[in-house]
């Protein structure tokens, strides 16, 4: 019989720090909904100015920011006084990358519920979330968490705003002169793009409600108008759009079943030949895998649905009829795909 060794004193430590990793989230959390970084200006504050401000609690606002400074969340001074740190700034709404509506999204009431059932999902391979509350995920956000639906839109733009400059940066359009942004949301990708390329012709495709709330760059009388079309439909049932570059982000993320319908729809839509990027976070391969891994199980949670890992994606993309070229990272959180449709 082999008797294992002991655990090392740090094993342990970093199993305690991450078994109590709920309250750092809820630190994090309550930093931004009291707007502590908003607050915090560029020269270290007091601790009571900075309770005054916020109008808290001086000695609960201390423990607060404390457990914070252990993160690398502000910084405590010598003389009672706090400052920003790189992180911190990002928890500022005015920042130009901030993450405050991704820090409140990520942490919002109901995710409290849906964690500690995250045994029955892996078990049963399905959503606990209709268990849970009633009702599918998104019709819950919708009819009966208003509050929580804002703050996912708010985080789903900033999110897709920034993406969308860095997917621009990184798309090489030579040879270009239409593309389809498919599930493209409000159109920040396809917006970035037709600011770029001026002579870009460019088709927006999603859900009716999405697409009526689309940039006001890409609508009549906007900047870009007279180069976008905006087309309302479901890519799961059909793709009536034809391109010489077709862009999927961050939506094939439902079950295999669907993945391969609006794969096979592009596939169906497009010449052969056609260039088709699909963009993705990874569960594997990524120096994000910290953050996509638990996306992935959150997603597991609330949808059912699932990330994908390169092999996964490959393959589905295959399947489809679409010879994938090589696989480039965008920034550290996202991967395009690069394939043409197969003649």
């Amino acid at each position: 019989m082999t008797i294992a060794p002991p655990p090392t004193p740090q094993a342990a430590m970093r199993l305690r720090e991450l078994v109590f990793g709920a309250a750092c989230a809820a630190a994090v959390r309550a930093a931004a909904r009291l707007g502590v970084a908003d607050v915090l200006g560029d020269t270290p504050t007091s601790l009571t100015d900075l309770a005054a401000a916020l109008d808290t609690e001086p000695l609960p606002l201390r423990r607060l920011l404390r457990a914070l400074t252990c993160y690398g969340i502000f910084s405590e001074t010598s003389d009672d006084r706090f400052e920003h740190t790189e992180m911190s700034r990002l928890l500022r709404e005015d920042a130009p990358n901030s993450l405050r509506y991704i820090s409140l999204w990520c942490t919002e009431p109901w995710t409290w519920e849906a964690w500690p059932k995250l045994d029955e999902a892996v078990r049963s391979g399905r959503n606990v979330f209709p268990e849970l509350f009633g009702k599918e995920f998104f019709d819950y956000l919708h009819s009966d968490a208003g509050d929580s639906a804002k703050v996912f839109d708010k985080a789903m733009t900033t999110s897709s705003r920034q993406s969308a400059h860095d997917l621009a940066e990184y798309l090489d359009l030579t040879g270009v002169d239409s593309v389809a942004d498919i599930g493209g949301g409000q159109g920040h990708v396809l917006a970035s793009l037709l600011e770029k390329h001026p002579a870009l012709h460019g088709t927006l495709l999603d859900l009716p409600k999405v697409v009526a709330g689309a940039e006001p760059q890409l609508q009549d009388g906007g900047a870009f108008s007279a180069r976008a079309r905006l087309v309302p439909g479901d890519c799961r049932v059909e793709i009536p759009v034809r391109a010489d570059l077709y862009i999927i982000k961050n939506i094939l993320e439902w079950d295999d079943e669907s993945t391969r319908r609006t794969l096979a729809n592009v596939v169906a839509a497009a010449r052969p030949g056609a260039r088709v990027v699909v963009v993705e976070n990874l569960v594997d391969d990524s120096p994000s895998m910290r953050f996509t891994t638990a996306m992935d199980l959150m997603l597991l949670l609330n949808v059912g649905g699932a990330k994908h890992s390169k092999e996964s994606m490959v393959r589905l993309m295959e399947d489809a009829g679409l010879d994938v070229a090589d696989v480039h990272p965008v920034n550290p959180y996202l991967h395009a795909f690069e394939a043409t449709v197969r003649g």
